[in-house]
């Protein structure tokens, strides 16, 4: 991962195996294995026990550029207000590379979805301060796929902390498997429906129609848009 910075690693395991500490080089690595599934348990086990003012969110399919820790640093220097910023990272999947973050600026209710857990970066004590931490019903282990990290941000946003996105790229992700992701099928547009209304739970119809057509170039070869769009709706009454 190309760890340069001190880093509390959470793993998952079907036994508990304890603790471990580690120094290479200047950085203190620290870890524990827990008995669980779960990736918003894991993340939030990480967040109660980390100890720095600034947190990256990492996965295990990450490896952050030379640089990482002066380009977050700076970015915080730059926008001394920030509670939370959003870093670009690059996605490779399938032969593609796609980055995450297109321009620098606020980040609003509007244009947080897009987001992962993989670019995030905060202010440990203001974000623990408004009581926002990951769902547990959401994302790999559970029983709805992805969206913990979007109920995550959104949750920050909505607690009045400010949200800043900065297109400077901290890592690679090597995108090659998924826990949760087994195409587009009718359990995947049922776990959209369910997570837009716990998004939205007055408002859901609208971010589910819009789904429906933005990305139908994506799923159109396995189901057709009036389908998903049934499949979303009958999710978020799950």
């Amino acid at each position: 991962m190309n760890l340069t910075t001190d880093a509390f690693i959470v793993n998952q395991s079907d036994n508990d195996l304890g603790t471990i500490k580690e120094k290479i080089k200047e950085s203190v690595l620290k870890g524990m294995t827990f008995c669980e599934k779960g990736v918003g348990l894991s993340r939030n086990m990480a967040l109660m026990r980390a100890n720095g003012d600034i947190c990256l969110m990492a996965d295990d399919d990450m490896v952050y550029v030379d640089s990482y820790e002066s380009i977050v640093k700076r970015a915080y220097s730059n926008y001394p207000d920030a509670d939370m910023i959003v870093f670009n990272v690059r996605i490779h999947q399938n032969g593609k590379t796609i980055e995450k973050v297109k321009k620098n600026g606020r980040v609003h209710l509007w244009n947080a979805l897009k987001y992962g857990t993989v670019c995030f970066s905060f202010r440990r004590k203001n974000v623990l301060e408004q009581r926002v931490s990951f769902s547990l019903l959401f994302g790999g282990g559970t029983g709805n796929g992805s969206g913990e990290d979007t109920l995550f941000i959104t949750d920050v946003l909505r607690s009045g902390l400010k949200v800043y996105s900065v297109q400077d790229v901290i890592a690679d992700v090597y995108n090659d498997g998924s826990t949760w992701f087994n195409g587009y099928n009718e359990k995947y547009f049922e776990d959209k429906g369910t997570l837009f209304k716990a998004l939205f739970p007055k408002l859901y119809f609208f971010p589910i129609l819009r789904f429906t057509f933005k990305y139908r170039n994506l799923y159109e070869e396995d189901m057709s848009a009036f389908k998903a769009l049934s499949c979303m709706i009958f999710g978020k009454k799950v």
